[in-house]
Parts: structure tokens; C-alpha cells; sequence
């Protein structure tokens, strides 16, 4: 992604323009032409496609389609010793503000059970330019502005042309061997892994990648995934470059392969009234949300092992989750807690999160059960 990492650097671009320019084009049908600088669509009714023409004034444009895009025309040159001209590119999760459709990030890496990715690319010769795949990471749920960590897949490059920084040695993950190279563009830092030869198409765990960064010291499981992306980052000419298909799928509530234990008795409620109160705090924008939910032990003796019930409204639906396992994904929903927190002493409380999408107008839920014991309100 390069209109975060160097827009702000070019000459007559003020920052508040590059925040809000995106053109929106609404989904996308067939052959769909973008020639806006900013321009953007979605696909698939899940993905993004943006033109981010961040670089230059010369035209660029993008045929969309129901799977991808190709460039259909690029006419700015940019120095191979320096910043290319753009990032046009598909992606998942939020680029300034604007975030595909349903997504479930950001979302924190200690939560991510799985991430996977697909990807098909069209290449051609006589252009300078990388196949580059992205992914951002920033210590907060981050939806608008420059990401603090970028982790960067060269899957080919033509021309003369290197990652940010300098090459730090080599890695093999998802079976291959990739240079790796690490540095700073000034706005953020840059991990870059790039291939020895090109690779049109490959299916891969974005989450080795993010786990490689991770034992390198530059980010920790708090940190959060805020998008992964694929395009092209041209220099000089590149029409007829595409991108034909891409995927990303990100599961939340740690590993699938260890479900959190069964729940014991639950405890009795404190005499007189609830023994429960829960804290419903969300985030809403566009056509989605998060929602924080804290539960307080109000009685006077520990819970072992929870299970919280409520009814989202009409038109919500849950796309993600973090420190809980949630049945459901609309209308009645079971949360049931993770191996870490399924204690909630006496006076104390504990809290888990999901993230999702809604239609209409928004609501919280208007009543909750802590092991089928109605809760009040905090």
C-alpha cells in the first residue's frame, strides 16, 4: 500500500484531501473502468478494489471484474531509485476509513486462529514494477491513516528496483525461501519478503508471515491485522497487469483445535437480585461495528465456567470474535468463555469482543443471561 506510506510526502497533496478522496463507485458489476485517482469498488460483495493512483498526475486505469482487475492503462514514470507511482490493488479490511464489505478487522493477532489468502496474478514484460502483497498491523484497531508496521510479499519484480531498508538475511515459510529485507519509509516500518522467482498464483497462511514478524521483535500479539491486500506497485509502464482472483479468509477465537472446556454448575445468584452486570460498548460506522462486552461478577462467590446468552437486533450479523467462543452468527447467541477466562471472581469481571455487520438502523441487544441468569444493565 503506497498512498499511506509516501502520499504524504508528495508535493501538493494536502493530507486531509488524501484522506477523504476515495470515489466510490458502489459494487461492482462486469468490467467496471476506474480511472478516478482514488477510485474504488467492491466485488464479490466481500473485497474491495481501489485504484490509488497516489503517485503521479498521468493516468492511470483499472478494468474491474467480478473476481479481480487489470491495469488497462499507465502512463506515469516513476525513478527506479525511488517511490513508485501507485498501488492498484484489492484487499480486505480497512484503508482509510473505507472498509470491505462484512470484514472482521481490525482484528489482534493474540485472537487469530487462522488467516489465509488465495492469489492469482497476470504478468507481462517490458514494465518496471513488483507483484506486492500486503498486510498492516498497528498496536491499535486501526481504520484510517498510515498503519505502523507493513508487511510486504514480492511475489515478482521486473526492473531495477528493491524493498525499503536493506536485505537482513533469508526465511523459508509456507515451504518457500524468501530475501528478507527490513527498513523504514519514514511513516512506518517495513518487513519485505521477497521471492527468488516469480509466482503467478499460490494459496498461503498470511498468519506465518505475521508470526515471522512477530519473532523478529516488530510487532507483539496485542497489535491488530487491519488489512491484507494485493496489487501492483508500477514505476513505469504496467498495462496489462491483473490481479484474477483473490481471498482472504481471518478466523478469530484462538486455536479450532482446542475448544474451551465444558462449563461447570453455574454459580448461584447473589440473594435478593442479579448476580451479573453486563457492559455493552460498540463501535459503529458505514454497515458494521464492534462490540466490547464486559461482565461483572455482582454476587458474592466466584463463577467457574460462563456462558452468556443474548439476541442481536434485526439485520446484525457477527463476523469475528476474540476471548470467547460465540455460537450463532445472527438472532440468538451463545458466548461461552476461553480457556484464560473462565474464572470471574467476586466483585470482579472479565471480557470478550466480537466485530460485525448490520443493516438499518443500529441496536444494542436489550437483555442479557450470565449461566441463564438474567443480568443488569451497566
Amino acid at each position: 500500500m503506497r498512498r499511506p506510506l509516501r502520499a504524504l510526502l508528495a508535493a501538493g497533496l494536502a493530507a486531509a484531501a488524501g484522506l477523504t478522496a476515495l470515489t466510490l463507485a458502489g459494487p461492482a458489476q462486469a468490467d467496471t473502468r476506474i480511472c478516478e485517482q482514488y477510485g474504488s469498488t467492491t466485488i464479490g460483495g466481500r473485497y474491495v478494489v481501489m485504484n490509488n493512483r497516489w503517485g503521479t498526475t498521468a493516468e492511470q486505469c483499472i478494468n474491474v471484474t467480478s473476481t479481480g482487475f487489470s491495469i488497462t492503462s499507465q502512463q506515469g514514470v516513476g525513478s527506479t531509485s525511488g517511490a513508485p507511482v501507485s498501488y492498484p490493488a484489492v484487499y480486505f479490511g480497512c484503508h482509510y476509513t473505507n472498509c470491505s464489505p462484512g470484514t472482521n478487522l481490525p482484528i489482534q493477532v493474540s485472537a487469530i486462529s487462522s488467516a489465509t489468502s488465495s492469489i492469482n496474478y497476470n504478468f507481462v514484460s517490458g514494465a518496471t514494477y513488483n507483484a506486492s502483497y500486503d498486510i498492516w498491523l498497528d498496536p491499535s484497531p486501526k481504520r484510517d491513516g498510515v498503519n505502523a508496521q507493513e508487511i510486504m510479499i514480492w511475489f515478482n519484480r521486473q526492473g531495477s528496483i528493491q524493498p525499503i531498508g536493506s536485505r537482513v538475511g533469508s526465511a523459508t515459510i509456507g515451504g518457500r525461501t524468501w530475501e528478507v529485507w527490513q527498513g523504514s519509509n519514514g511513516s512506518n516500518a517495513v518487513v519485505s519478503y521477497v521471492a527468488p522467482s516469480a509466482i503467478s498464483s499460490w494459496s498461503f497462511s498470511v498468519l506465518d508471515f505475521i508470526n515471522d514478524v512477530k519473532n523478529r521483535g516488530a510487532i507483539t500479539n496485542s497489535w491488530y491485522l487491519t488489512s491484507i491486500q494485493a496489487g501492483f506497485e508500477p514505476w513505469i509502464g504496467g498495462a496489462g497487469l491483473g490481479v484474477n482472483s483473490f481471498s482472504a479468509t481471518v478466523n478469530g477465537g484462538g486455536s479450532p483445535s482446542s475448544p474451551p472446556p465444558s462449563n461447570p454448575p453455574p454459580s448461584s445468584p447473589a440473594p435478593g437480585g442479579s448476580a451479573c452486570r453486563v457492559t455493552y460498548a460498540t463501535n459503529v460506522w458505514n454497515t458494521g461495528f464492534t462490540a466490547d462486552v464486559k461482565v461483572a461478577n455482582t454476587g458474592g462467590s466466584a463463577i467457574n465456567g460462563w456462558t452468556l446468552g443474548f439476541t442481536l437486533p434485526s439485520g446484525q450479523s457477527i463476523t469475528g470474535s476474540w476471548n470467547a467462543a460465540l455460537t450463532g452468527t445472527s438472532g440468538a447467541i451463545t458466548a461461552r468463555n476461553a480457556a484464560h477466562n473462565g474464572g470471574i471472581p467476586a466483585g470482579g469481571s472479565t471480557s470478550f469482543g466480537f466485530q460485525g455487520s448490520y443493516s438499518g438502523s443500529f441496536a444494542a441487544p436489550s437483555a442479557f443471561t450470565l449461566n441463564g441468569t438474567a443480568c443488569t444493565r451497566g
